[in-house]
């Protein structure tokens, strides 16, 4: 598959963007269900997760973790059937208190099948 369309790889990772956004349960399970592959994963130096289910728990841990804070995405480059793209994570207006780096590879059906994330910036 050929990503050609930019604007699908920026959909795709806003609505990435948006599943980690979403506090309500129900609702991010929904979106996870409509943003990945069943079979899909998520690599980063503190979390391997695979699945729906763990990558649902993995999120909502971060939420838990990180209250009251929204993550925004920063300039999405793609090609193929992969894209790149920055994110912050923090209070809106202010300095980003995480800061990270993500490479995903997308599916024929425009859903996630992998995400590949660094991390540039961490609290200490």
């Amino acid at each position: 598959m050929s990503i050609d369309n930019r604007v699908n790889a920026e959909t795709v990772a806003a609505n990435y963007i948006a599943v980690w956004n979403e506090t309500d349960a129900g609702a991010r399970r929904k979106l996870i269900e409509e943003t990945w592959v069943a079979e899909g994963t998520y690599v980063d130096p503190m979390a391997e997760l695979a699945g729906h289910d763990q990558i649902d728990a993995g999120i909502a841990g971060v939420q838990e973790a990180f209250a009251g804070l929204v993550f925004t995405l920063g300039p999405v480059d793609a090609h193929h059937d992969v894209a790149r793209f920055t994110w912050n994570l923090g209070l809106p207006g202010a300095e980003p208190i995480v800061i990270g780096f993500d490479v995903i590879t997308i599916a024929e059906d425009g859903r996630i099948k992998n995400v590949l994330g660094f991390l540039d910036k961490v609290p200490a």
